[in-house]
Parts: C-alpha cells; sequence; structure tokens
C-alpha cells in the first residue's frame, strides 16, 4: 500500500442525511435544527435527501438512530438536542447514556453519526453555542459520510 493523503470532502450533493431532534428544550433544539438544515443545504444535500424526526428527549434519540441505521438509506445521521443541568443526578444519567448510545450505534453500524446533544450548565450556555453546534453537526456529517464512502471504494478496489 502506498501512503496517500485523503483531503476532506465537503460536498454534499447526492448524501442522505437522517436528523433526529430531541423535543426537550425546544428553542435550543429549533435553533440547532435551523442551522444544521442552513449548513446542509449550503453544502449541497437537496432537501429531499434529508429525513427529519423528533423525539420526546435525548434518552430516545439512540433508538431511533438505531431504527435509521437499520434501513441503510442514509450516508450518515445528526442527533441534535440539549442536556441542561438541573438540580438531580438525571443530567448526568442523560448525558453519559445517550452519548454512549449514539456511539455505539455508530460504531454497531459503521455509520457517521454527528452527535450535537447539547450539554450545558444552564440555558445561557446553550444558547450560546446551538448555533455553531448545529452547523458543526452537518459539517461532520457530510465529511465523515464522505470519508467512509471513500474508505469502502479503497476497501472495494483492494479486493
Amino acid at each position: 500500500m502506498t501512503v496517500g493523503t485523503y483531503e476532506s470532502n465537503f460536498a454534499g450533493a447526492g448524501l442522505r442525511i437522517g436528523i433526529v431532534q430531541a423535543r426537550f428544550n425546544a428553542d435550543v433544539g429549533h435553533g440547532l435544527l435551523s442551522s444544521c438544515l442552513a449548513e446542509l443545504k449550503n453544502l449541497g444535500v437537496a432537501d429531499e435527501d434529508i429525513l427529519h424526526v423528533t423525539v420526546p428527549g435525548a434518552l430516545e434519540i439512540p433508538v431511533t438512530l438505531q431504527k435509521m441505521a437499520e434501513t441503510e438509506q442514509f450516508d450518515a445521521l445528526i442527533a441534535l438536542g440539549a442536556v441542561i443541568r438541573g438540580e438531580t443526578y438525571h443530567f448526568e444519567l442523560v448525558s453519559n447514556e445517550s452519548g454512549a448510545g449514539i456511539t455505539r450505534i455508530g460504531l454497531d453500524y459503521g455509520m457517521p453519526i454527528a452527535n450535537a446533544i447539547l450539554t450545558t450548565e444552564n440555558d445561557e450556555q446553550a444558547e450560546a453555542r446551538m448555533l455553531e453546534k448545529g452547523a458543526d453537526a452537518a459539517r461532520v456529517a457530510v465529511e465523515m459520510a464522505n470519508l467512509l464512502i471513500a474508505l469502502d471504494e479503497l476497501q472495494a478496489d483492494e479486493e
């Protein structure tokens, strides 16, 4: 094998993207979604190639991502939501379990999943991060979908 370099590819045309958005902390979720969709459009992902679904909260995101991955209809998935610290241990539980579930689904299915579930101390932190994190999730999804497609093609060429 020769040593080479893969250049990041942010061309979204033709990619199919699934988005799962938690409805809990709705204002932040809507901000994440609007910036994510705007960036996907900037990257060339067509509206008809995006499926957006909502779920009650962050703990419901992994099972929904799993069902979407099982369809084999998507090149990448995006998780959107916000878990904002409260006065109980629930913050840690939701943050840790949703993150672990998302990671496991990505590994189990070999599918890129951009995790844009904000975990913040307060509403102000979430609102300050939502626009950049939503757009970042779109870039991550497109870049990683293209990388995995390129690696699959490389593997096919070597067989």
